[in-house]
């Protein structure tokens, strides 16, 4: 059983990390008068008072603790991809100490700075940059005050595990407890002024050469594995604190309503019981979580009448077609499209959509908020911890240095899901009680009001010349608004809660394109955004989901990229390999082939007349922040049921400098395994007034008779590059190979997602 975790699990104090366990130990080989002039150079070094908590500070990245051990303080979080084992190894890189010696703590904004949550994959990217750079400072400036202590230039050291010795001479030595002696830095650094994925404080030190790394490139186990399994890891859930008690938010049961009138007597007989309204919130608070559910069940509420917001599905994508345009933008502008279709020798076009998706984590949001008038603590399973106390600021108009944000892990992220507006919700119930207020909703509530991933349409069209070259391309994305709410949670208007009383909108109106790395004659690509169908407390508000708009983008244009290599002629890899732009792009291509075993061929298998049971491959290509995939997916597809199993992927993975190849891996097999899910399955389903996408059996997802058989993956490591993430890149290319392996398979195109079986067993059929 889970342990319950109390606020004094929380309790941290720097100054006792620093003091460690284990004794100062000063080198017996110094002689007297040296061990007296390293006691008064001691003493002038670094500082008993830590600095302010400031990214301009080496003390709010790194700590050495008096028995020699390295505590790395980083402003992000880490959803099961290891993060803090790959920060761990760059810290213990830089430094020169071994990997055991490091620990990473993440996501409190007590001890770390704002380095952005988990977000974009940007961990390793940018917040690993920067601490590589604050690690070779630190080992800088302990490495000069060494050379001060024994005597030696700084270019006859060298380091060993946390020690410095003169060259030839190891008995004259010093560590860097030994020189800190449970200190602080007190270290100024250069900082770039910015907050979140951006930051970026650096010193004079230059980090090492690749060629020089010993620990980086290394396979670290994960270390939340072992409390995952054996469910002694703490979660979110477990946590309590003293005179906590037990929330509940009520949602109308259409939506657009709002509460006009509650009977407050309806519920009196629930001990502890108590109503919190506030304009259009209403939730209520009880002694126990049971009792919070009764009363949310039982309390009387009287609501306006919303009216059929979101009209009948099977409208959707006509509703998108027409939907007046709130903006729209060409991110690439390549010749003259137009003129090149009609020059064209043949030109085709299609459309194709994606449906609205929901994060439906494997469990609805918890948050704990003790709120004060002038202070608060807040608890969150959130993946931008420090964000989320900013929300928690503004909803209880309080400073947002006054608000400490912990980051425990929950039951799901991987984008903006119902984490925010739980923190949002017991902020606001907390402070009309006075008490500390944990918050965790229904299955139903989070599947059904979490913000969804956006609905979208895709229009495009191709021109080739007499020869099969293709010689125009236009790409087309409308949709509803990939922020409606934003994913950072730093603002009331951005919550459920903040909605509901009123917070001033602040809509983004963006959408994405496919990335321009095709070469492909004359290019036209761009997006256009519609309004929501409720501007706010919506269930079909949207907002990120892993790899935001990339598996819905990356099903239509790789289709169409296959549907014109066949027109053309070509093989689908064989296509890639000529137009794709750059020689690493094509590397990929060429190690996902030979990894697979791909046979070239132009068009859809024709040798598998008469059987029940046909399969087929597919191949898909996706550029992300950097990083770029190819993904290879075999599936068998029944006929008779439609049903698709996606046998075996081939995954090419190209993300720069890779920290650790086994994490890497698992990473991608996560990747590959969720976006399959999203493919096969995911849809959120909805009437005139209300999300009926509520559970497992209404929002299925892929289960483990249907995942893969195999996952082979093929890394790319390129040390001279830059390390650009991997928490959401494979994620892209998943839904485009699917559906081309489909093709393959059938000889019939589907241009609607998720490529569920219904769907195959019409288009068969």
């Amino acid at each position: 059983m889970t342990k319950m975790i109390s606020i004094e699990d929380f309790a941290f104090s720097r100054r006792k990390l620093l003091q460690g366990a284990g004794a100062l130990v000063v080198s017996a080989a110094a002689p007297a008068v040296a061990a007296k002039k390293a006691r008064a150079a001691t003493a002038a070094f670094g500082s008993a008072v830590k600095p302010a908590l400031k990214p301009d500070q080496l003390d709010s990245f790194i700590a050495i603790t008096a028995d020699g051990k390295v505590t790395a303080f980083f402003g992000k979080m880490d959803m099961g991809q290891g993060v803090d084992v790959a920060i761990s190894q760059i810290v213990a890189e830089e430094l020169d100490v071994k990997y055991e010696r490091v620990t990473s703590i993440l996501g409190d904004t007590q001890t770390s700075v704002n380095q952005g949550g988990a977000s974009g994959s940007t961990a390793v990217q940018n917040g690993g940059k920067a601490m590589r750079a604050i690690a070779a400072e630190a080992r800088r400036v302990l490495v000069e005050e060494a050379a001060k202590r024994l005597g030696a230039s700084v270019g006859d050291l060298v380091v060993d595990d946390g020690v410095v010795s003169v060259k030839g001479n190891a008995a004259k030595k010093i560590s860097y407890a030994d020189i800190l002696q449970g200190r602080y830095f007190n270290h100024k650094l250069k900082w770039n002024k910015r907050y979140g994925n951006g930051l970026y404080s650096e010193g004079k030190a230059k980090p090492k050469k690749p060629s020089e790394y010993k620990v980086v490139g290394q396979s670290f186990p994960r270390t939340d594995i072992p409390g995952k399994v054996y469910g002694t890891s703490p979660m979110i859930t477990d946590v309590r604190v003293p005179g906590m008690v037990h929330g509940r938010v009520i949602h109308p049961e259409k939506a657009g309503g709002m509460p006009k009138a509650f009977d407050a007597s309806s519920i009196k007989h629930i001990k502890g019981a108590r109503v919190v309204h506030e304009k259009g919130f209403i939730g209520v608070v009880a002694n126990t979580e049971w009792d919070a559910v009764r009363a949310s069940q039982e309390l009387k509420v009287t609501w306006s009448d919303g009216g059929n917001p979101f009209g009948d599905q099977k409208n959707l994508y006509d509703h998108i077609r027409k939907a007046k345009v709130i903006a729209k933008k060409h991110d690439t502008k390549e010749g003259d499209v137009a003129a090149a279709l009609k020059g064209a020798a043949k030109v085709i076009e299609a459309e194709y959509e994606w449906p609205f998706q929901s994060h439906a984590s494997m469990g609805p949001a918890c948050a704990i908020v003790d709120a004060n008038p002038k202070n608060a603590v807040v608890w969150t399973g959130s993946q931008k911890p420090h964000y989320t106390a900013e929300g928690v600021a503004a909803i209880l108009k309080i400073k947002a240095d006054d608000v400490r944000g912990i980051w425990v892990p929950g039951p799901g992220s991987y984008g903006r899901n119902d984490a925010g507006d739980a923190a949002a919700q017991a902020a606001l119930l907390s402070k009309a009680v006075g008490k500390p207020v944990r918050v965790q909703g229904m299955r139903h509530e989070g599947t059904a009001w979490d913000p969804k991933s956006p609905a979208s349409i895709h229009r495009c069209r191709g021109g080739l010349d007499a020869n099969g070259n293709v010689v125009a391309f236009e790409f087309m994305s409308k949709g509803f608004d990939r922020q409606d709410v934003r994913s950072n949670e730093s603002k009331p208007q951005d919550n459920l809660a903040g909605q509901q009383i009123g917070a001033k909108l602040r809509p983004a109106k963006t959408f994405r394109s496919p990335e321009d790395m095709y070469n492909v004659g004359a290019r036209l690509i761009g997006w256009e955004v519609i309004p929501p169908f409720i501007p706010r407390y919506s269930p079909l508000r949207t907002s990120h989901l892993r790899d935001p708009l990339g598996p819905q983008i990356q099903f239509a244009s790789e289709q169409f990229h296959d549907e014109m290599a066949e027109v053309a002629g070509m093989d689908p890899a064989a296509y890639r390999l000529k137009y794709l732009k750059d020689p690493r792009d094509r590397d990929l291509v060429k190690a996902a082939v030979e990894k697979s075993g791909w046979k070239e061929r132009v068009g859809p298998r024709k040798d598998q007349g008469g059987k029940t049971t046909v399969s087929g491959r597919g191949i898909s290509y996706a550029y992300r922040n950097g990083t770029r995939v190819v993904v290879i997916a075999e599936v068998e597809v029944d006929k008779t049921t439609g049903r698709v199993w996606p046998r075996k992927f081939t995954v090419a993975h190209d993300c720069g400098l890779i920290i650790n190849p086994e994490a890497l891996k698992l990473c991608l097999e996560g990747n590959i395994v969720m976006a399959a899910s999203r493919s096969l399955y995911e849809e959120v389903m909805f009437d005139a007034d209300r999300v009926t996408s509520v559970d497992w059996a209404t929002y299925p997802i892929l289960e483990t008779p249907d995942a893969p058989e195999v996952i082979d993956c093929v890394l790319l490591n390129r040390p001279d590059k830059p390390a650009t993430g991997a928490g959401e890149a494979a994620t892209r290319p998943v839904s485009g190979a699917i559906a081309n392996a489909v093709y393959d398979a059938t000889g019939r195109r589907l241009r609607r997602g998720p490529v569920t079986a219904e769907r195959v067993k019409a288009l068969v059929s």
